[in-house]
């Protein structure tokens, strides 16, 4: 059998296998928002998000003007229904905590983004199953930054203890967010 390369064909991204005669495949992800700030800002909402996909992933690059952490609310709910654990890294020594009833999700520690003007901290959170009612939700998130031989690597998994989908994502920081800094939402197929 000879396969040919032509508009209607393709390896599917699922399967792996040949598939003749469908719509071309433009990967698994899709873009619903970005957004970079023009000024300084204390958050960034993501609002009116479709529960058509199986899982979401955000890309960040950020940075704020002190050493601050990064958190993350669910459908504007502050009460005390998330947990983490997370694990950091300097390039000298290592740290790990932990916490219950939050009113936040932790995406790093202090000094998971950068204090430079000129530098953000990079971020891929991927949030399983967000529109599954059936179960809590998770969210993972690694990110790092280095500053010319300074730095830090942080890994992080959170839940977020209700069973709603989730509609809206809100990120803060206890610092304003660096203006330049950039946050993209996708949509992962399933």
């Amino acid at each position: 059998m000879v396969l040919r390369y032509d508009t209607r064909s393709r390896v599917s991204t699922y399967t792996q296998s040949w598939v003749t005669n469908a719509d071309p495949d433009f990967g698994a992800f899709e873009s619903i928002a970005t957004t970079t700030l023009s000024t300084s800002a204390a958050s960034v909402t993501f609002s009116s998000i479709v529960g058509t996909y199986k899982h979401l992933q955000l890309r960040i690059a950020a940075g704020n003007s002190v050493s601050a952490y990064m958190g993350m609310v669910m459908n504007s709910d502050t009460g005390s229904n998330y947990a983490f654990h997370r694990l950091s890294g300097d390039g000298a020594t290592a740290d790990s905590n932990a916490s219950t009833s939050r009113a936040d999700m932790i995406l790093t520690g202090a000094g998971g983004m950068s204090t430079d003007a000129n530098i953000r901290g990079g971020f891929i959170v991927d949030i399983l199953d967000y529109a599954n009612t059936n179960k809590y939700k998770t969210v993972r998130s690694l990110n790092g930054n280095d500053a010319n031989g300074s730095g830090s690597m942080n890994l992080s998994s959170n839940v977020w203890l209700s069973t709603a989908a989730i509609t809206s994502l809100t990120l803060s920081s206890s610092s304003n967010f660096r203006q330049y800094s950039h946050f993209a939402l996708y949509g992962i197929k399933g």
